[in-house]
Formats: structure tokens, sequence, C-alpha cells
């Protein structure tokens, strides 16, 4: 059966959500986290049902696959870091940047499409925690609109540290995902990079680290989907399971 979707009806208005993961190729944790959004986004669960109804998620789970394929840390198949090169990417040594650049210009330049959020999701080998880099902006109220998400996201994963998200505009940073999306696009779109660490979180005090195994990747994965919903404040849409009705006499 087609679609009742609002969002999918012929000419109208697309709120975008756009993730990437795995950049850079031995960031492995960055997989299972994007793996734990997408079998969240296409399961049954009530929440996933409304987020599919009023959002269109695009996915790129893996951007740099030939360094993955060859083994590779950081770098591509030509010896690229390929997260430095959003500025200018080349079809011949960037192709994977390159087409994913030319489809999120394409969106933002269509009056249809809303590209509201970019999401790059990495992993981090000396922090602890899940945590997020965002941008850094001129308009106060801007900057505090960026910071809306990364607190819900801290409310809903135990896992997702609000005090490690940092906002930066680090030259070294320059040619990443975050950084150039986030000066290409307008002050409605928000363009973070998502870290993970790769052997632990901390619940309670600072001596308990947890280990991370795939399963809490991916769990951090369906906590960043949820936040969408308290994000758009699409709560109220879920069905509640009906109470059984009282027989009246």
């Amino acid at each position: 059966p087609l679609s009742t979707a609002a969002n999918l009806h012929p000419g109208a208005e697309q709120k975008v959500v756009f993730i990437t993961a795995r950049v850079h190729p031995g960031e492995t944790p960055s997989s299972f986290v994007c793996q734990g959004i997408i079998d969240f986004l296409v399961s049954q669960h009530p929440i996933a049902k409304v987020l599919r109804d009023h959002l269109v998620f695009k996915i790129a789970p893996m951007l740099n696959p030939d360094g993955v394929y060859l083994g590779n840390y950081r770098c591509s198949l030509m010896g690229f870091d390929l997260n430095r090169h959003w500025a200018n990417p080349s079809p011949w040594a960037h192709p994977t940047l390159h087409g994913v650049k030319q489809l999120i210009i394409e969106m933002y330049n269509n009056p249809k499409i809303n590209l509201e959020f970019y999401i790059d999701i990495h992993a981090h080998s000396t922090m602890m925690n899940g945590f997020m880099y965002g941008n850094i902006f001129e308009d106060e109220e801007r900057f505090q609109r960026q910071a809306v998400f990364p607190k819900l996201l801290c409310q809903n994963a135990e896992d997702f540290s609000y005090s490690s998200t940092s906002f930066n505009r680090d030259a070294v940073k320059a040619g990443t995902g975050r950084r150039f999306l986030g000066g290409l696009l307008n002050d409605t779109s928000y363009c973070y990079t998502l870290e993970v660490s790769f052997y632990s979180y901390i619940l309670g005090g600072p001596t308990s680290a947890v280990p991370y195994t795939e399963e809490a990747y991916m769990k951090l994965g369906r906590n960043v989907a949820r936040t969408f919903l308290d994000y758009y404040r699409l709560n109220t849409l879920l069905e509640r399971p009906l109470a059984p009705t009282p027989k009246t006499g």
C-alpha cells in the first residue's frame, strides 16, 4: 500500500536529516552507532513510525569503503584523510565525498526540502563516552539553538556527555564535513560531529567506567534516532495503548 506519510506526498515539503559515518576506516564504533540508527528507523517501533511519517532520513553509512577494505586506519585508497577535503572534493580522488556533497547541495537548493540536520559519526581514541562537536556562530541565538539537540540527547542516553560536547572553529578542522557544511548551509541547519569512545563510558562516579560493546554502540544509535522525537516535539503523536474501556451499566 502507498505510504500515508505526509512528507512523502508529491510536492510536500520535506524535513531532511542527513547522517554519514565511517569516513575514517579505523573508527569501527561509528559503524555500530550508525547500524543502531538504521535498525531503529526501519523497525516497527511506534517512535520509528512517527519519525518516518514526519522526517526523511538520508544515511551514507560508509564514506570510505576503500579504506575500510584495505584495513587503513585513517586514509582512503589514495592516501587522503577524506575528512579534510569537504571544501573541494575531487570526483576522481574523493568520489564518495564528491557524491555526498553534490547531493547535499542539490537538496539545499531545492525549495521543497529543508535540510535540517547533518550528523557525521566518528569514534574517539582518547575521550570517554559519546559527545558532539558543533560550530561557533556570531549569532548568539543560533549558537543557543544548536545546543538543544545534544542537550536532549544527553537526557536520552546515559553514555552521552554534554559536558564533553564542544563548539569550535579550529583551523585544523576546517575541511571536515561538520565545519564545511556548517558554513554552507543556512541558520536553520545544524551540523554536528558525533564522537563515541573506542573503549568505555562512565556511569556515576569517575571510577565506574563501563566498557563499550557492539550492543551499547547500537543503543547509542537508537537513542540518537529517538532524540528527534523530542526535538520536533512529536511525542503527542505516539499512539498510546488503549486502556480497557470500563463497562458502563
